[in-house]
């Protein structure tokens, strides 16, 4: 059975940076794409950023802007997404999806497993 989890939210201010990290388990996981989302209160989850499966191509959201970066280290069944200049409207809980048969695919139909998220929150 397929599980992610995801760490390292938090309170930071404005201009701050965080690291969140994706523990993936149950398969192997280079078989799948990773993405990232992100559900902001009221708000409809959307898309951040992903990785493929080799672990080289990224896709972005057009709002991350260079801010962030997403990765993974499939030795260690783990995925990263690097945030930069964090704004308060970042503010959300964040969540890490694994996708066996799409790429590059900023709809959350498309991701089969899901982490239970991690709040960032940043104030100005």
């Amino acid at each position: 059975q397929v599980r992610l989890s995801e760490s390292g939210g938090g309170l930071v201010q404005a201009g701050d940076s965080l690291r969140l990290s994706c523990a993936f388990s149950g398969r192997p996981f280079s078989n799948y794409y990773v993405g990232w989302f992100r559900q902001a209160p009221g708000k409809e989850r959307e898309f951040v950023g992903g990785v493929r499966r080799n672990a080289r191509n990224t896709y972005y959201a057009d709002f991350v802007k260079g801010r962030f970066t997403v990765g993974r280290e499939n030795v260690k069944n783990t995925a990263y997404l690097e945030m930069n200049m964090l704004k308060p409207e970042d503010t959300a809980v964040y969540y890490c999806a694994a996708a066996t048969y799409y790429s590059d695919s900023d709809n959350p139909e498309t991701y089969e497993y899901w982490g239970q998220g991690t709040q960032v929150t940043v104030y100005s």
